[in-house]
């Protein structure tokens, strides 16, 4: 069953029937979705879909044609510097200020939040910290033009989030990370999630990542919401199917089976000391997203209800 809505004051966005078109072209079609206070959500979708353009909508950059939109309590299109203060957005690319250094540029942004600075949630973060934090000490002091693309993108990180936000907009965020880039950032959004109680919204294409960070996974197909659950739950309820592999000896064996208990309980009760071999595949994320999409291409319009599981 679906999950209950949380409660309007631990929605820090709130979207109902939100619609874009441009011209006679219908990108968003009646999108409905909800984040709650500290969770992370991974917004999926083929390209073309319209993440982009929700995305842009909930951060203020896009009017929308219809709809019902609440970020943070206020309309983002028409929300004032305060709210602003209050978000941050990493964005795929951010390439300007190629004299200054990530140090000075970190100093200079942070002067602007600092008048939004309350008891509770101080304002800005410490730059030396935050450097530290991104991996970016050793080049702090290097003109920011002649970084790499994954200092660069460090650097985007530390940008989006040196206001010490409690909503953060994450585009491709790890786009040109090395692996242990690629980690930092992953331990760095349980952190902010966890400790600092951020909400975070993320897009991705790598479904690894969104399985390993997302609490809740959203799909977006055909100009709506078609899925919205946990990883676990998704990858139960679209391709719950798992593959059973054994061996008796030299002779190999391949199974479907939606009860992996229940069946490997049976091939010991068959083929006891036999068994050579036993290994257990369950459907991943990527299969199950694959599989949601192939079906809406292929003209479905219909989606299981997915009961949110945390």
């Amino acid at each position: 069953m679906p999950r209950p809505a949380p409660p309007s004051d631990d929605r820090v966005i709130e979207v109902r029937g939100l619609r874009m078109s441009y011209g006679s072209t219908e990108v968003l079609t009646g999108v409905d979705l909800t984040v709650s206070a500290g969770e992370v959500v991974c917004l999926l979708g083929p390209n073309g879909a319209g993440k982009t353009t929700t995305i842009e909508v909930l951060e203020g950059f896009r009017l929308p044609s219809a709809g019902h939109v609440r970020v943070l309590g206020a309309d983002p299109a028409r929300a004032d510097d305060a709210w602003r203060a209050r978000v941050g957005v990493v964005l795929q690319s951010w390439r300007d200020h190629a004299r200054w250094t990530p140090r000075r540029l970190l100093e200079q942004l942070g002067g602007y939040y600092a008048p939004y600075a309350t008891a509770e949630r101080p304002r800005p973060y410490d730059v030396d910290w935050l450097l530290d934090v991104v991996g970016m000490t050793e080049f702090a002091d290097r003109r920011i033009g002649t970084l790499s693309g994954g200092q660069r993108r460090r650097l985007d990180v530390a940008v989006g989030i040196i206001g010490r936000p409690e909503l953060l907009f994450l585009d491709e965020p790890t786009a040109g990370f090395d692996p242990q880039a690629r980690r930092d950032f992953h331990d760095l959004v349980h952190r902010l999630s966890d400790l600092e109680g951020t909400s975070i919204l993320l897009t991705t294409h790598d479904l690894a990542e969104a399985e390993r960070l997302a609490d809740r996974i959203l799909v977006l197909a055909d100009g709506r919401i078609v899925a919205d659950g946990s990883p676990d739950a998704l990858t139960r309820q679209v391709a719950g199917t798992s593959e059973v592999r054994w061996a008796c000896g030299r002779e190999r064996f391949v199974h479907g089976t939606d009860d992996v208990v229940a069946f490997v309980r049976g091939l010991f009760e068959q083929h006891g000391d036999a068994l050579t071999d036993l290994e257990v595949r369950h459907a991943s994320l990527e299969d199950t997203y694959l599989a949601m999409v192939q079906r809406f291409e292929a003209g479905a319009r219909s989606a299981p209800a997915l009961e949110v599981t945390r």
